[in-house]
């Protein structure tokens, strides 16, 4: 399954489980956009943008990352660590907010991948 169907299940998985289910129409409702847009996210037919992962991620209370499949952990680097020691002592709601913008970060930059190898596959030309 391609990231564009994996997003596009998770919206769909995390709607339809929304206490007793939610429409297209009332989730759309929610994020101020096109009932087709929902649609369309659900169908992979558009990429919703990384904002609009966000909102998704803040109105179903779950990480944005919950959108993407997960990777292998990385190895810590000398940069990750270093924000590490920064975070200490930061109080809980500080570390909330660090947390949200981390994944906010990382969502934009799988889904700027993804549509950028989604792009280069359309220009090669058949073999």
């Amino acid at each position: 399954m391609g990231l564009k169907e994996h997003v596009a299940a998770r919206i769909r998985e995390l709607r339809m489980n929304h206490g007793e289910g939610l429409s297209q129409e009332d989730l759309a409702a929610e994020l101020k956009v096109a009932t087709n847009t929902v649609s369309r996210w659900e169908t992979g037919t558009y990429w919703p943008s990384v904002e609009d992962l966000d909102k998704l991620a803040r109105f179903f209370h779950v990480s944005v990352l919950e959108f993407f499949p997960t990777d292998e952990q990385p190895p810590q680097e000398d940069h990750v660590v270093q924000l590490l020691r920064l975070a200490k002592g930061l109080r809980p709601d500080d570390l909330e907010e660090l947390r949200r913008y981390a994944e906010y970060r990382r969502a934009r930059y799988r889904l700027a991948q993804a549509k950028e190898r989604a792009k280069t596959r359309r220009g090669k030309a058949p073999a």
